[in-house]
């Protein structure tokens, strides 16, 4: 039953030093490396009531991309309470971890421990919903307007708290491409992207043809499950994407060392045009499949043909999904394009899963009153530094006053933006910057790669060695 939210609550008027609004692994991770700053007086809001990290897609087996290591706190602070082996003391488990050797552990895991680290970190507020974000002059501080929810998710108290900074880690939201949204918007139409994938896991085990529309891992992961648990010989699935080929992700050594502060500090350097063509030509870095989960689709569809005979189970990339109907009340039609062979054709099934990816969610709703003091760049996107604070006018950053951006910085920052292996090196650059010191010492060097030539001054033109006098130029 919906109420009336109770008049405004402010908070001391004494500003905190930070406000956290989102709490997802990165923000996650900012507060638990500021848990033993004791100087340090932060907090932290959440609109959802507890902490959850993709659990539509949490499916048996699925490993996070990155090992261990790479948790909340290891790579900056491996002392810390709060790394993925303290919560493996904590719940008895280092032993069978060890006997395991696991180095990529499986995404539940690293739900568990993420919810160890929430439910245990004080400072850290779910059931608030953040809603405005301004800055008082008068004061030289923000203010953050925040709404606390109430077990039925309705509105049941407003708040104010006053901060000298903020760090947004709003995370991301799935994407739907236009031509499908109709579909997923209507009632009773099995198309769900996968991010809600395990919510109707049943209904697609259950469907009579299934499509599964995207090309990266979570696609990957999703045709595995439903292969594995529908019939040999009944199968009744199809797989399309867009990119030319079902392809593994890039996983060399030194192609890892594109997810190093090397190699951030580096993009961070370029300018706009040359980062914006450099994000869309390294798709593979963080786009592509694992090489585990390519081996296990094609030694289930090998094993499926032991008897004789093909799976009935068809795979084509290359695909791009033109638009989208229901025939009568029970099928879906997609229209799609063949982007190589420039052919069209429609396909018709009974189930779609959009393991369509997901899109950073745009800061100008919560940030409106600060948009005359953003800086932005040729795009209009919000211009971040190389502390990962958004470019304000000088009359806020003047008075001490930043905000920080995590996972909303891949147009400055390149693919490492989203990846978790660089969430413990950029919250502690984080709390470098705030504090105004080395609170947690970075090393200076992090790849064998050198990613550029030396700054120098400008190549000056060639120029012709001077002629003898008199010398005719015939």
């Amino acid at each position: 039953m919906s109420t009336t939210p109770r008049p405004p609550r402010h908070e001391s008027d004494a500003p905190r030093d930070l406000v956290g609004i989102g709490i997802g692994p990165f923000n996650l991770s900012l507060a638990a490396l500021a848990q033993p700053l004791t100087g340090l007086d932060t907090v932290f809001y959440e609109q959802r009531p507890a902490f959850a990290w993709h659990p539509g897609l949490l499916i048996d087996g699925a490993t996070v991309q990155v090992p261990f290591l790479a948790d909340l706190v290891t790579l900056a602070d491996p002392a810390s309470p709060w790394s993925f082996l303290s919560h493996l003391k904590a719940r008895d488990r280092l032993f069978p971890f060890y006997f395991a050797e696991r180095f990529h552990i499986q995404r539940t895991e690293y739900d568990a421990y993420c919810r160890w680290v929430a439910e245990n970190l004080p400072g850290l507020h779910f059931s608030h919903q953040a809603d405005a974000v301004r800055f008082n002059p008068e004061r030289e501080v923000f203010e953050v307007d925040f709404t606390r929810l109430g077990p039925d998710g309705e509105a049941a108290e407003l708040g104010r708290t006053y901060t000298r900074n903020v760090v947004l880690g709003i995370g991301t939201a799935p994407h739907v491409p236009e031509p499908l949204r109709p579909l997923v918007e209507a009632p009773g139409v099995p198309v769900v992207h996968a991010a809600d994938y395990l919510a109707h896991r049943e209904t697609f085990l259950a469907a009579g043809h299934v499509t599964v529309v995207g090309s990266g891992q979570s696609g990957a992961e999703v045709f595995l499950d439903l292969l594995r648990h529908r019939p040999a010989g009944r199968e009744r699935l199809r797989w399309i994407g867009r990119t030319e080929a079902f392809a593994p992700m890039e996983y060399s050594k030194l192609g890892l060392e594109h997810f190093t502060p090397d190699y951030t500090r580096y993009f961070h350097g370029l300018a706009e045009p040359v980062r914006d063509r450099l994000v869309t030509a390294q798709w593979q870095l963080h786009q592509g499949i694992d090489a585990g989960t390519v081996a296990a689709i094609h030694d289930e569809l090998y094993h499926r043909t032991l008897n004789g005979g093909w799976p009935d189970a068809v795979l084509t990339p290359g695909v791009s999904v033109r638009t989208a109907g229901r025939i009568a009340t029970a099928k879906i039609e997609l229209h799609v394009e063949h982007l190589q062979q420039n052919t069209r054709s429609r396909l018709t099934t009974d189930a779609v899963v959009l393991a369509t990816g997901y899109r950073e969610r745009s800061l100008d709703p919560l940030l409106a009153g600060l948009d005359s003091f953003l800086r932005r760049d040729s795009h209009e996107r919000p211009r971040v530094d190389e502390h990962f604070r958004l470019v304000l006018d000088p009359s806020v950053t003047g008075a001490g006053c930043h905000v920080y951006v995590q996972n909303a910085e891949r147009h400055t920052h390149g693919v490492g933006a989203p990846d978790l292996g660089l969430a413990a090196w950029r919250s502690a650059t984080i709390l470098n910057s705030l504090t105004g010191k080395e609170t947690y010492p970075l090393p200076a060097r992090t790849a064998f790669t050198t990613f550029g030539l030396p700054q120098r001054s400008p190549v000056p033109p060639a120029r012709q060695a001077p002629r003898p006098v008199g010398q005719s130029l015939h």
